[in-house]
């Protein structure tokens, strides 16, 4: 490959430039301003929900879903060991303990078979993570928390437009969350957002969202709890409108070249694909791969290598929960096996996902790959 190939980049096609030179020039630039508040109208529309809340990542909106939901110290919240680890950060930053759940094989999102074995008197909510696009099977989680009176917390970072038998991600929970990092489907550069269809949650995501001014008042400068600045910027929102303007558009590229991934692929033995479940629509943030060595004839890693060596840019996957230090440190129990976890983290990669990647690009990437499986470098 004689050009390099990035992982991800983003696609600016719309009105981000139009939007951005607008929020400049008339001096609206701070979380004050006309995008702020159209960004949230239109992305929560997007997601299918009635409200949503701008803050400055996704990090921060997972964050906040759970302070609006009263969970803190002493309390548990259902996480799956394989997900970025700024989803259990999250629940750490409230005071309370994430609890670890193995992935599903096929799927790689949360084993829902697994989550009532660490329901415990203290657990207040479970939170699913869309892996790659692809969302849990929400039917069955929420029949979990309903059961055992649990908030559902959707962490809807990689699924921007995926939908679950027809409801998009974000409108199956009591919150939805949200990243606009730049490698995301939507993105911002930087960015989250909260949705949900509860006013009184909403009320709460915006009152400790601005450091806890009343949300129905006058700004009296006496605040009655620990609140936090998570606004988003009015320039930063009028990228996230142009952005969600074009989103059913991104979401179609990507899942094309998903596609043309596994057509290319589909001949090459050890290489395996997330199983996409026939009830879900994934919209495929990255495309992964996992390699079986012995199908194969080589490592991951040795894969790896080889792309880079060709300017192919990869990433290799999360390690899961239960091998943070940091989580461990925290007071989070890591023991007990996580063998699916671990597997995808020893196995698996990204390959190059930007929505704007054509075919001859992708046939190219896969031709290394076939091309690599007959060299012998042992």
């Amino acid at each position: 490959m004689d050009k390099f190939i990035p992982v991800c980049e983003p696609l600016l096609g719309g009105n981000e430039l139009k939007y951005v030179t607008d929020a400049v020039s008339t001096g609206w630039i701070s979380s004050s301003g006309k995008y702020v508040n159209d960004f949230e109208k239109c992305f929560s529309a997007y997601s299918d929900c009635k409200y949503g809340v701008a803050v400055c990542n996704g990090t921060i909106a997972l964050h906040l879903a759970l302070v609006a939901l009263g969970i803190g110290k002493g309390d548990e919240v259902i996480v799956p060991s394989f997900t970025m680890i700024a989803s259990a950060f999250a629940v750490c930053y409230t005071g309370a303990i994430p609890v670890f759940v193995d992935a599903d094989a096929d799927t790689w999102n949360i084993d829902v078979s697994k989550i009532e074995e660490k329901i415990s008197p203290r657990t207040k909510a479970i939170m699913p993570v869309h892996i790659f696009g692809q969302m849990c099977d929400m039917d069955a989680i929420q029949s979990i928390a309903a059961k055992h009176h649990l908030y559902v917390v959707e962490d809807a970072a990689e699924a921007h437009g995926a939908t679950w038998r027809g409801r998009k991600a974000g409108s199956c929970s009591d919150v939805g969350c949200f990243s606009f990092f730049a490698n995301k489907n939507v993105t911002t550069g930087e960015g989250g957002m909260v949705v949900t269809n509860d006013e009184a949650i909403y009320d709460k995501l915006r009152y400790f969202k601005n450091v806890c001014f009343p949300v129905h008042g006058p700004r009296n400068y006496l605040h009655n709890d620990i609140g936090f600045n998570y606004r988003m910027s009015n320039v930063v929102a009028a990228i996230g409108l142009a952005q969600t303007e074009k989103a059913d558009e991104y979401k179609a590229m990507r899942m094309r070249n998903n596609a043309l991934y596994r057509k290319y692929l589909s001949d090459v033995p050890g290489i395996q694909f997330q199983h996409v479940l026939p009830d879900a629509e994934c919209v495929c943030w990255m495309n992964t791969i996992v390699i079986s060595p012995k199908l194969y004839g080589h490592t991951k890693d040795e894969l790896v290598s080889y792309l880079k060596e060709n300017n192919v840019d990869t990433r290799l996957l999360f390690n899961g929960m239960h091998r943070q230090k940091s989580l461990a440190d925290f007071g989070c129990d890591c023991s007990g096996e996580y063998p699916v976890c671990d597997w995808l983290t020893e196995n698996g990669f990204y390959l190059p996902s930007a929505s704007s990647l054509n075919e001859e690009t992708i046939c190219a990437i896969c031709d290394l790959i076939r091309t690599f499986r007959q060299i012998n470098i042992h």
